[in-house]
């Protein structure tokens, strides 16, 4: 409580923006009404497409092979999420040695060690939250798996599989939004990494990865692959 005192109104406003920025495009891309223009969201009809696709297939060692990849890509991001938060606990132990570092820089430096130790756990809780939302992909993917080895074949007019279509894909939707949120951790852990050595810099780099979330999601040639008609 005393180190929260020694913020000054620089790292508030700074601290405002980086806040603002994560929580306001998280609400923007998955809950407002632009969110169905979104690459997000834009994904979901061929899930769900995936889904028809493979309940009209007798054998399903692609879809197999498929979810395989799914988890082991987030199951790499978990793992590298772990080493990252024990390197900021180590450096949280060698915050004299961080301290020493960033005041030799040109910028305004870390100020004082209870001021750094604050702002290297804001690094820490962007990584300790992406852990989370990894972790919680992995199982829904293993859940989408175990649903898959008890799916029934046939196709879209038979009695059933259009409730356990729309169930395949919803639980492929629900990992991937929270694998997207770990990823979007990763982009903003990023940018709090920027506090370190300025408030400004902080806010700046909130910003930025504001601006290359929304790029990517609302004007990349990926969305517009997704959107053109065959």
């Amino acid at each position: 409580m005393h180190a929260i005192r020694l913020l000054t109104l620089t790292d508030w406003l700074a601290l405002c923006a980086f806040f603002s920025c994560w929580a306001g495009y998280a609400w923007f891309s998955e809950h407002s009404r632009w969110a169905a223009g979104g690459l997000i969201r834009s994904t979901r009809e061929f899930r769900l497409e995936w889904a028809y696709q493979m309940l009209a297939r007798e054998v399903r060692v692609t879809d197999s092979t498929l979810i395989g990849n799914l988890v082991t890509s987030v199951t790499f991001y978990a793992n590298t999420t772990i080493y990252i938060i024990a390197g900021l606990v180590a450096a949280l132990g060698a915050a004299d040695k961080l301290l020493g570092f960033t005041t030799d820089l040109a910028l305004p430096g870390a100020g004082n060690r209870e001021l750094l130790e604050i702002k290297l756990l804001l690094v820490l809780a962007a990584f300790v939250f992406a852990y989370f939302k990894f972790t919680w992909s992995l199982r829904q993917f293993n859940l989408l798996s175990i649903l898959i080895g008890a799916a029934p074949q046939g196709d879209r007019d038979k009695p059933g599989i259009e409730s356990y279509a729309r169930r395949l894909a919803g639980a492929n939707n629900l990992g991937g939004d929270d694998f997207n949120r770990g990823i979007r951790a990763y982009y903003f852990g990023l940018a709090a990494s920027g506090w370190l050595l300025s408030p400004l810099l902080l806010a700046v780099l909130a910003v930025s990865i504001l601006l290359v979330l929304y790029r990517r999601d609302y004007r990349s040639a990926a969305l517009d692959l997704l959107r053109r008609e065959s």
